[in-house]
């Protein structure tokens, strides 16, 4: 997988908001609008904590230039759970991806230039996940997946890492991208790796993700 818009600056300030987040309003999808177009699924890839910002901002954005239609619909997944606080038990929700955006764009969106200039110069966004050059849409049966995980009427799906502790690996993309490093730790609920790589001579844990990855 690859990014297909500008990294930003990965030293900019993130949002450090909390997990945990009381439970809003029934999750809706707006309908979208009947112009002929047809519209896809895509998944953006955006800063940890910064989801809901980028979101927010893109929204705010196409509002302003009378372009609502071509993100008819964005959301971060978000997830119903249990906690005890308090020894009280409670219903409090939580990212079910966190670090990714999924809007409901026309077709090929890299094709529509006010569309496009949005997302590319709106902070805190690192890529689309897709091919090189232009985003991939997700399988209809995956968007209803995870439709089904906000509704709370199935379990959020467990991601497969195929690699190992210890392994030696190269991270190809993000900011981190072209350094090798071994495998620390293996996160599988937050499906992030911990790698140790080299950084100014000195030995650096960092955080991936198994998209950002490859077996050398």
């Amino acid at each position: 997988m690859a990014d297909t818009t500008r990294n930003t600056n990965p030293d900019e300030e993130l949002e450090h908001s909390p997990e945990e987040q009381e439970v809003e309003e029934e999750f809706t999808l707006n309908e979208p609008p009947e112009d002929g177009l047809k519209r896809n699924w895509y998944v953006l890839h955006a800063y940890s904590g910064r989801e809901t910002a980028v979101r927010d901002m893109l929204l705010a954005q196409v509002q302003q230039q009378n372009l609502e239609h071509l993100i008819c619909n964005a959301f971060v997944p978000i997830e119903q759970v249990e906690v005890i606080r308090g020894g009280q038990k409670r219903i409090s929700k939580q990212k079910c991806f966190p670090g990714y955006v999924l809007l409901q764009l026309p077709e090929h969106p890299e094709t529509y230039p006010e569309l496009w200039t949005i997302i590319r110069e709106t902070p805190s966004i690192l890529g689309f996940i897709g091919s090189k050059n232009v985003p991939v849409p997700l399988e209809d049966h995956e968007v209803q997946q995870i439709l089904e995980v906000v509704r709370g009427e199935r379990e959020r799906p467990k991601v497969k890492i195929d690699f190992e502790k210890g392994e030696r690996i190269r991270i190809n993309e993000g900011p981190f991208a072209n350094f090798f490093g071994n495998i620390e730790e293996i996160d599988l609920e937050r499906n992030v790796l911990k790698v140790s790589v080299e950084i100014f001579d000195r030995q650096t844990t960092v955080e991936v993700e198994h998209w950002q990855i490859e077996q050398i």
